[in-house]
């Protein structure tokens, strides 16, 4: 009996600690809120990517960015009459404003209503806003949170909502960083001017963005798409753009709300393109460093990361065969997609593999390439491709989405409350909760 007691008093001299400590870093509401989107993130490239960075003489088990912060799951399906397997739109709209609905909707419900996102929450309370991505910023994941339109193929219009839809008289988006400008610079209307009319800095290269100083940034670095990562140069990465958003929301007191996307691991997906989908990864975890580190030096700062679906049912080896091979991946030097289009404009196909995959190939896989070089990019890049996954012992089932429940990571105030098996919808309700007070979902009217 006195040994009980003896443990039950010393374990109590270290319960004060411990409760101060937990409602420090887990139950007091944030300032700031990071969300981070792995595009078509499923687990297996979560998993990949660890194989993929491991370069030592051990036998896979270095660690990423992401495993230490590791709290949970999310169910991603959508709420689609025709199909329970979520596309980009619908996956980001249940994120975004805590309501289910159907594939291609942006920020409305299953009957059109508009619903308001956790970042026009974050605007209403006072807080900055931001997106950065790596797509266009009109495409399906920031035009859910950023605006309202019965189909994500509307770019044109979803860009019109980003500046025509205010609260509180202001624009609802401070800062925009990514692709897009296509969809910004129209011959019926040059959003670019009207935002620089309203006292946004407009900026379309690395070096402009690192000068940049106002707090309202559009920055547009892509007619498209930003180039992949490991073609890019002249382009900003994820993490830089990041920084730069960073730098401008911390200016307001009343703290901010910032999605950041890697857009493009779902595009490499859909592509069935391996080596991009692990260049897009590094571009990911570096964005993700960048919160993180923001977080910790900041102290008030709440960063989730997940994804919003599994893209091209990839697998880590396949036909039998128990082993994949990262080094291969690791030694191609550009997308076949950026070699495709070497060859299609008249480079001799030996030349640019050997130039760009810097492993032994046969003179079988060089003409696998060389006979379809006057055929489309597509047709080459697929060829390019097929090599690489057979190399590299990589395994795909499709070229769309699969429905598999996604991870979550999480670090800072509050980071607790996304622990556990989710629904999707449960992100958005949460994070109203930290900004409203309320999880209710608000129709605007």
């Amino acid at each position: 009996m006195k040994k009980r007691l003896a443990i039950t008093a010393f374990l109590a001299c270290f319960v004060p600690t411990m409760t101060t400590q937990a409602q420090t870093t887990e139950d007091v509401p944030p300032k700031n809120i990071i969300f981070l989107i792995g595009d078509g993130m499923g687990n297996s490239y979560t998993s990949a990517y660890r194989y993929f960075k491991n370069k030592s003489t051990t036998q896979f088990v270095n660690r990423t960015a992401f495993d230490g912060y590791l709290v949970g799951q999310q169910m991603t399906y959508s709420q689609d009459a025709k199909e329970n397997v979520t596309d980009s739109a619908s996956a980001a709209t249940a994120m975004a404003t805590g309501v289910k609905t159907y594939n291609a909707a942006v920020g409305v419900d299953n009957n059109l209503t508009k619903r308001q996102t956790v970042l026009e929450a974050a605007k209403k309370q006072g807080k900055s806003t931001g997106i950065v991505v790596t797509s266009q910023i009109t495409h399906a994941t920031p035009a859910s949170y950023g605006g309202h339109d019965k189909s994500r193929k509307n770019m044109h219009a979803i860009a019109n909502d980003f500046y025509d839809e205010k609260i509180n008289g202001q624009h609802k988006i401070d800062v925009m960083l990514g692709g897009g400008k296509a969809q910004m610079i129209r011959s019926d209307r040059d959003l670019t001017k009207e935002f620089k009319k309203d006292g946004y800095n407009y900026v379309t290269t690395k070096e402009a963005l690192a000068a940049n100083t106002n707090p309202q940034l559009l920055g547009l670095f892509a007619k498209e798409g930003l180039t992949k990562k490991l073609d890019r140069v002249t382009t900003p990465d994820l993490s830089v753009m990041t920084n730069a958003a960073l730098k401008q929301l911390d200016k307001n007191e009343a703290g901010f709300f910032l999605l950041v996307e890697g857009s493009q691991i779902d595009w490499a997906g859909h592509d069935n393109d391996i080596v991009s989908a692990m260049g897009e990864m590094t571009d990911f975890e570096k964005a993700f460093e960048a919160a993180i580190n923001f977080a910790k030096e900041d102290g008030e700062t709440l960063v989730i990361a997940t994804a919003d679906h599994s893209t091209g049912g990839f697998s880590i080896a396949k036909a039998g065969n128990y082993n994949w091979y990262p080094s291969i991946i690791r030694s191609v030097k550009k997308t076949p997609d950026y070699m495709a289009k070497k060859i299609k404009a008249g480079s001799s196909a030996s030349t640019i593999m050997k130039k760009y995959m810097k492993f032994s190939l046969t003179t079988k896989e060089i003409k696998s390439v060389s006979d379809v070089r006057k055929k489309s990019v597509t047709t080459i890049d697929n060829a390019i491709e097929k090599i690489i996954n057979t190399r590299s012992n990589t395994g795909w089932t499709t070229s769309g989405h699969t429905g598999d429940d996604v991870n979550i990571y999480a670090y800072g105030p509050s980071s607790s409350q996304f622990s556990g098996h989710l629904d999707n919808t449960d992100q958005a309700k949460k994070i109203f909760q930290l900004i409203n007070g309320t999880e209710k979902t608000i129709i605007d009217k």
